[in-house]
C-alpha cells in the first residue's frame, strides 16, 4: 500500500509529465491496435483469396488475365503503397495473372487504353479522375464494342471514390474498403452501368458514369479547400464568402431534350429446348409452300424535341447508377434544375449538403427524365463543368445516354442491399 501511495504522490507532484505520458501511451496504444486490426483484415482477405487460387482448372482453361491501371499519385501519393499492401497480394494468391500499368501524368490513362490488348478483366486502381480517364479512353477506341464487354473492377484508392458507394458496402476503414473491393472482383458478381456520352463541337467525346454539374454550388465546392484553416466551418464559410462576392449566383442556359426511350425486355435467362426433328421438318415445309406474309414497315414518328430556357443556381445531368439494380421502365438520364429563388441561408445549407453528396438535389429542384439533351450556354467563358468530379471548360454540349454500356464488379452484399431500396 505504501508503494501505491508513493506512486500516486509522484504522479500528483509531476502532473504535467504524467498527463503527457498518458496521452502518448493512449495514442500509441490506439495506433498499435489499429495496425493490428488492419493486419487481421489483410490476413482474412488473403485466406479467402487463397481458396480461389487452390481451385482446379480444366486442361482447356487458361489462367485469368487482369490488366490493372494504377494511378500512384492518387490519395496524395499513397496509392501505390495502398495497392501493394492490400490489393496486390489478394490478386496474386487468387491465381490471377496480373499486369500492372502505372500512370505518370494526368491524361495518360486515356492514351494507355488505345494500347490495351486482350485481357479477361480491367481493374482501375485510383479515384474518380483515373476511372473517368479509363472509361473515356476505352469508349473512344474504334473497336469499343468488343472492349466495352470487358468486366471492370474498381479499387478505391483516391481522395474521391464516388462509384465505390454503388459497388461496395460503405465503410470508413480504408483497408477494409480496398480488400473487400478486390475480393468482389474475384467473386465475379457484376452489375450493368449506364454511361453518359458528352460531346462538344471542339473535342472528342468525354464519358461519365455519374454525371455533369454546372452552376454556383459546383464553383463554391472547388474553392472549399482554400479555407482549410477554418476546420469544420470551411464549407459554410466558402459558401458565405461567395455570396459576399456575388449575389444572386444564377446561371442562364437553353436546354432541349428528347423523352426517355422504353427499356427493352430482359432476355430470357433459360435457353429454350430445341424442337424435335419432325417438327423442324414440318415447319420448313410449311414456310416453303406458304411463306409468311411480310409485315408493312413501322412508321417511325419524328423526334419531338422539348425546349426550355432555364435560370438556375445549378444544373445537374446524372445517371441512375446510384442504384443500377432497381428495375425501371425507361432508359433515361435525369436533368435536375435547382431553383434560382434560394435565399442566402438556404444557399449555404444546401451547399453544405451538396459538398458531401454532389449529385443530390434540393426539395424544390425540377427533375426531368430524357434520353438525350443539348445544353447551349449564352456565351463563352461560362465557367466550368464537373464531370465525375473532374473539371472541364463549360461549353455547348450534347449529352447522350448509353444504357447499360459497361459491366462493373459489385459485391454480393451491396447488390442485395440495393435491391431492397425503394
Amino acid at each position: 500500500m505504501a508503494r501505491v501511495m508513493k506512486v500516486v504522490r509522484t504522479l500528483r507532484n509531476h502532473w504535467k509529465k504524467s498527463t503527457f505520458a498518458v496521452c502518448v501511451l493512449s495514442y500509441g496504444g490506439h495506433w498499435l491496435y489499429g495496425k493490428h486490426c488492419d493486419n487481421v483484415l489483410r490476413r482474412e482477405a488473403c485466406q479467402e483469396a487463397r481458396e480461389f487460387g487452390q481451385k482446379l482448372i480444366g486442361p482447356q482453361e487458361e489462367v485469368k488475365k487482369a490488366t490493372v491501371i494504377l494511378n500512384p499519385a492518387a490519395s496524395r501519393g499513397k496509392a501505390n503503397s495502398l495497392f501493394e499492401k492490400n490489393a496486390a497480394p489478394i490478386l496474386h494468391l487468387a491465381g490471377v495473372e496480373v499486369k500492372i500499368v502505372k500512370t505518370d501524368y494526368e491524361g495518360q490513362a486515356k492514351k494507355l487504353m488505345e494500347l490495351l490488348e486482350h485481357t479477361d478483366m480491367l481493374i482501375v486502381a485510383g479515384g474518380d479522375g483515373t476511372l473517368q480517364e479509363v472509361i473515356t479512353g476505352l469508349l473512344r477506341r474504334t473497336d469499343e464494342e468488343a472492349f466495352s464487354k470487358l468486366p471492370i473492377g474498381f479499387i478505391p484508392l483516391g481522395s474521391h471514390n464516388s462509384l465505390s458507394k454503388t459497388l461496395h458496402l460503405a465503410t470508413d476503414d480504408k483497408v477494409k474498403r480496398i480488400t473487400s473491393a478486390t475480393l468482389s472482383i474475384l467473386k465475379g458478381e457484376t452489375v450493368p452501368l449506364d454511361v453518359l456520352q458528352i460531346q462538344s463541337g471542339k473535342e472528342q467525346p468525354v464519358f461519365a458514369l455519374l454525371g455533369l454539374r454546372w452552376g454556383a454550388f459546383r464553383d463554391v465546392a472547388s474553392s472549399i479547400s482554400k479555407y482549410w484553416y477554418l476546420g469544420p466551418l470551411k464549407t459554410r464559410a466558402a459558401h458565405w464568402f461567395s455570396t459576399l462576392r456575388e449575389w444572386p449566383q444564377t446561371r442562364h442556359a437553353s436546354l432541349s431534350y428528347l423523352h426517355p426511350v422504353p427499356r427493352p425486355p430482359e432476355p430470357p435467362t433459360d435457353t429454350p429446348s430445341r424442337p424435335s426433328l419432325l417438327y423442324r421438318i414440318y415447319r420448313r415445309l410449311k414456310n416453303y409452300w406458304r411463306p409468311p406474309r411480310e409485315e408493312p414497315p413501322v412508321e417511325v414518328e419524328p423526334e419531338s424535341w422539348e425546349e426550355k430556357q432555364i435560370s438556375t443556381m445549378e444544373l445537374t445531368i446524372s445517371t441512375h447508377n446510384r442504384n443500377p439494380v432497381k428495375r425501371r421502365e425507361d432508359d433515361s438520364l435525369v436533368l435536375s434544375v435547382e431553383p434560382d429563388t434560394l435565399g442566402v441561408g438556404q444557399f449555404i445549407i444546401a451547399g453544405t449538403k451538396k459538398a458531401d453528396e454532389p449529385l443530390t438535389c434540393t426539395e424544390n429542384a425540377v427533375q426531368t427524365e430524357a434520353s438525350v439533351c443539348h445544353l447551349n450556354l449564352p456565351h463563352e467563358g461560362a465557367g466550368f463543368y464537373d464531370i465525375d468530379n473532374e473539371e472541364f471548360e463549360a461549353m455547348a454540349v450534347e449529352v447522350r445516354l448509353l444504357p447499360r454500356k459497361l459491366r462493373f464488379f459489385c459485391s454480393k452484399e451491396r447488390r442485395e442491399e440495393l435491391a431492397q431500396e425503394d
